[in-house]
């Protein structure tokens, strides 16, 4: 558990929860999903004494469930959001920066490796509860960036400590979806060493269970930024219901919060389409790699009937030489053997130029 005090420009790491809110500024409370379970009598005794309402045992439920799906509801006091990052398993790091081990068991091990566990937000107006998993990264991330912040050691440019709790989930949640884009870079790479391999030529293609699993993959992620697209956006309706703001500074907070939050659904389209670019990028190596069989089997048996259809007219010249009669031509000549061999050379020949001038022979164009 980490307790954070963020007011204006000072961020401070609380010992424990605070007895009272804070006259001004608002409360962080990072969980791990395992601590959040031990404590949540004692989260909700805080919540009480703060906002004067507590969680639903329902959201209780959902913040503690780690197989939920993306989603957003509300209530009359706090809104809750939770959200399945996008992100490399931990112990996968090897597969980020290892370029020289590109082949099926690096790809199986790539897609083996994404995790998208839920991350939940429960949002009051002064304070900001979330949940995580136990291996997630995002908690301490941002407890060293806003201390950083607060510190003046930050010096990206426009940096600054959020003002609301709102504004702190988007951008965790805005944090969750770019951290695809390292994703994005390892499923890009994998995949695509699947679909070498797969149009190659020379190699014999046997590991379907691996594609299969990298198209299922492919399916989860799909169906996982659209229930992303589909909780943000219950979000940002909900975010316009809001009661109109009693100030201009608070009007334009707000402002931010929408533009915010409309980015960051734009970067869960972008991430949704590469899944979806992933995988017709997927089904067409697939049906290339059937096509590209067939033309192959059909060049073969091309071939095959075309040397047939040459060593027929031979098979008939052996076949009428072969005959057990007396009188046959060239029976008895010295000179027979040659002529027959020379007639059937001169037919073999022939009909080899005519089955390539037809360009039934050789390299087609």
């Amino acid at each position: 558990m980490r307790v954070f005090h963020i007011q204006g420009e000072h961020f401070t790491e609380l010992a424990g929860l605070p007895g009272e809110l804070p006259a001004t500024g608002f409360l962080w409370l990072g969980y791990s999903r395992h601590e959040f379970e031990d404590q949540v009598p004692a989260v909700q005794a805080a919540l009480q004494i703060w906002t004067g309402g507590q969680l639903v045992d329902l959201h209780v439920s959902d913040l503690l469930n780690s197989q939920l799906p993306s989603h957003f509801d509300y209530t009359s006091w706090y809104d809750l959001l939770v959200f399945r990052r996008l992100a490399a398993a931990a112990g996968s790091e090897q597969l980020f920066v290892d370029d020289q081990r590109d082949s099926l068991s690096s790809a199986e091990k790539a897609l083996a490796s994404i995790d998208t566990s839920p991350v939940g937000f429960a949002l009051f107006d002064r304070v900001l509860l979330s949940v995580h998993p136990s291996d997630c990264l995002v908690r301490d991330y941002f407890a060293d960036r806003l201390g950083r912040l607060s510190h003046g050691t930050d010096y990206r440019g426009g940096a600054r400590l959020p003002t609301s709790s709102a504004e702190l989930m988007l951008r965790m949640v805005n944090h969750m979806v770019d951290s695809y884009l390292e994703l994005r870079r390892l499923l890009t790479r994998q995949l695509s060493t699947l679909q070498h391999r797969l149009l190659d030529p020379r190699s014999r293609f046997n590991d379907w269970q691996v594609l299969l699993g990298s198209r299922n993959t492919l399916h989860l992620l799909e169906d996982t930024c659209e229930d992303q697209r589909s909780a943000l956006q219950e979000w940002m309706d909900a975010l316009v219901e809001w009661p109109a703001a009693d100030n201009e500074a608070l009007q334009r907070e707000r402002e931010l919060l929408r533009v915010r939050s409309r980015d960051l659904l734009e970067h869960v389209e972008r991430v949704l389409s590469h899944v979806r670019r992933l995988e017709s990028s997927s089904e067409a190596a697939v049906q290339m790699h059937f096509s590209a069989l067939s033309h192959r089997t059909n060049a073969i048996m091309r071939t095959l009937t075309v040397l047939t259809a040459i060593f027929l007219p031979l098979n008939l010249i052996t076949g009428i030489f072969g005959m057990n009669f007396d009188a046959l031509p060239l029976i008895h000549s010295s000179t027979g053997v040659w002529v027959a061999f020379a007639l059937m050379l001169a037919v073999g020949l022939g009909l080899g130029l005519f089955f390539w001038r037809k360009r039934y022979l050789g390299t087609q164009r």
